[in-house]
C-alpha cells in the first residue's frame, strides 16, 4: 500500500490534481482490493468494460489488459487529461477515455458509432452522491449490463442487500432488477485521500427476462406509496395513497398473506410482486 500511496501523491503532485470531496474523489491505494475487484468481475477477453470514476487508471490498466475494450467514463477535465496521457504511455490502445457526466454519457449512440456488440459489465468506484440515481438510470434502461461492480458507500451497499425488516425503496428497486451481493468491505484507510466513512465492493447481476414499461412504472408507484410515511402501517399508506377502502385493503393483504400490522420495510421483494397483482385493478 504505501507504494501505491507514494505514486498516488506524486502523481496528483506532479498534475497539479487536488482531490475533490465533491466530486467523490477518493483514490484506492491497494492494489490487493483492485485485484479483488477484477476477480470478481470475472472477465473475458471478449468483454466491454465500461469504468466509471477510473482516477489515476490503476484499476483500467489491469482491466485493459483482459478485456476487448474498456470505456472509461471520467468527469474531471483535468483526470480525464492524465489518464489519456498514461494510457498512451504505456502503449494501451483499448481505452477510450471519455470526459464526461456519466449521468449524461449516451452509451447507446456510443456503440452504434463504435460498430460494438451490445453486451457489457459495469465497473465502477462511484462517488457516493450519484449512487442512488447511477443504478436507477442503468438498472431501467434499454440497453442494460450483464453486472455491476462496484465500489459503494459501505452503509448504500448494505441498503441494497438488505431484508425484512430493514427494506427500502432502493433494496426493492434493486432486487426487482438484479440479484446483488457485497464481497467485501474495504476501510476507509484504503484511500487517499481517507474518506469518513467505509466502502464495501458488491456485485449486482442483472435478471434476464422481458420487461414491461407500463407494469414497472405502476408497480413502482405502488412501491413508494407504500413507503411513503414510515411511520404509518402499510395499509394506512395504500389506503390513502391509492384512495381505497381501509376494509379493502384489510382484505387483500390477508389474501396476500401480508399481515395487517405490517410497515414497508417488512415486506420481501416477493410479498411486493403478491400485492401488485392483487392491487393491479386499483393502479390507473
Amino acid at each position: 500500500m504505501p507504494d501505491l500511496l507514494a505514486r498516488t501523491r506524486e502523481i496528483c503532485q506532479i498534475f497539479e490534481i487536488k482531490p475533490a470531496h465533491s466530486k467523490g474523489q477518493n483514490f484506492l491505494i491497494n492494489e490487493n482490493i483492485y485485484d479483488d475487484i477484477i476477480k470478481v468481475a470475472e472477465l473475458s477477453a471478449d468483454d466491454i468494460v465500461l469504468e466509471i470514476g477510473p482516477g489515476l487508471g490503476f484499476l483500467t490498466a489491469k482491466l485493459a489488459s483482459r478485456v476487448k475494450r474498456v470505456i472509461a467514463v471520467e468527469l474531471d477535465e483535468k483526470l480525464a487529461g492524465y489518464l489519456q496521457v498514461g494510457i498512451d504511455s504505456q502503449g494501451i490502445e483499448n481505452v477510450d477515455i471519455i470526459n464526461e457526466n456519466i449521468l449524461d454519457f449516451n452509451l447507446d449512440a456510443y456503440f452504434k458509432a463504435q460498430g460494438l456488440p451490445g453486451r457489457y459489465k459495469i465497473v465502477a468506484n462511484l462517488p457516493y452522491n450519484i449512487s442512488s440515481i447511477f443504478l436507477r438510470r442503468f438498472l431501467t434502461a434499454e440497453h442494460k449490463p450483464e453486472a455491476l461492480i462496484l465500489m459503494l458507500q459501505k452503509e448504500v451497499a448494505e441498503r441494497i442487500v438488505a431484508v425484512p425488516p430493514a427494506m427500502s425503496v432502493l433494496a426493492v428497486s434493486v432486487q426487482y432488477y438484479a440479484a446483488a451481493k457485497i464481497i467485501r468491505t474495504v476501510k476507509a484507510g484504503n484511500f487517499w485521500p481517507e474518506p469518513k466513512v467505509d466502502s464495501a465492493i458488491i456485485r449486482i447481476e442483472l435478471k434476464t427476462g422481458v420487461t414491461n414499461a407500463k407494469i414497472e412504472k405502476d408497480f413502482f408507484r405502488m412501491v413508494k406509496i407504500g413507503f411513503s410515511s414510515k411511520r404509518k402501517m402499510l395499509k394506512n399508506n395504500l389506503a390513502a395513497g391509492l384512495r381505497i377502502e381501509p376494509k379493502e385493503v384489510n382484505e387483500i393483504l390477508s389474501k396476500t398473506g401480508i399481515k395487517a400490522s405490517a410497515r414497508a420495510e417488512d415486506l420481501f421483494l416477493e410479498d411486493w410482486q403478491k400485492l401488485f397483482a392483487a392491487l393491479a385493478p386499483f393502479m390507473v
